[in-house]
């Protein structure tokens, strides 16, 4: 697992639960005081005991962390860059989640080891859309709560559902209710919003 995925967990539960918080969660998964490093690759097995340490720590379940995660990402201060690369997907919350197919490709600009899952959309019927991404397990949980927090960034009015599929693939099922609920946040192409 890349380290900037790790560092994103890091960064949640010391910003929302605390440093001594997190602290317990490290030695628990037998990692290191100063946590995961932006830049490198972690196996897959650390990540998993970090989300068990801190569902155990936390009373929670580990989808509904990983949900937690996705919202902080792009609700959070710490956030703002990601939400604001998420908002140059359209105009709209649906201009937005056609654009999502691309993120995986737009991340491997940035970073070419990334590694984010392969998306892909479907709308089967009006208002009713399909995300569904392969390639890394736990994911499609993130998504919800990232779907979650930019469909609040939107002004829109969403219900979200995580399906699990047979071949360990992951689809959310999104119903958009209202593309205009409610006022959206403020976003400026120029920065500052």
């Amino acid at each position: 697992m890349h380290g900037l995925m790790n560092r994103a967990i890091q960064g949640f539960l010391r910003d929302v639960y605390g440093a001594d918080l997190w602290s317990g969660v490290a030695r628990g998964a037998d990692l290191g005081a100063d946590g995961f490093e932006a830049m490198l690759h972690y196996d897959d097995s650390l990540t998993a005991r970090v989300l068990d340490q801190a569902s155990r720590a936390l009373g929670r379940a580990r989808e509904t962390i990983l949900e937690d995660i996705g919202t902080w990402l792009v609700a959070s201060q710490a956030g703002q860059p990601l939400r604001r690369l998420l908002r140059f997907g359209g105009v709209s919350f649906t201009d937005f989640l056609h654009s999502l197919e691309d993120l995986p490709g737009r991340g491997r600009l940035a970073l070419p080891d990334l590694g984010l899952p392969a998306l892909r959309l479907q709308e089967p019927q009006p208002g009713i859309y399909l995300l569904t991404c392969e390639g890394l397990a736990g994911f499609g949980h993130v998504l919800v709560g990232l779907l979650r927090g930019m469909a609040d960034d939107y002004g829109a009015l969403v219900l979200l559902d995580h399906e699990g599929g047979d071949d360990g693939s992951e689809t959310v099922r999104i119903h958009l209710l209202a593309a205009d609920f409610a006022e959206g946040r403020r976003f400026d192409l120029v920065g500052g919003g």
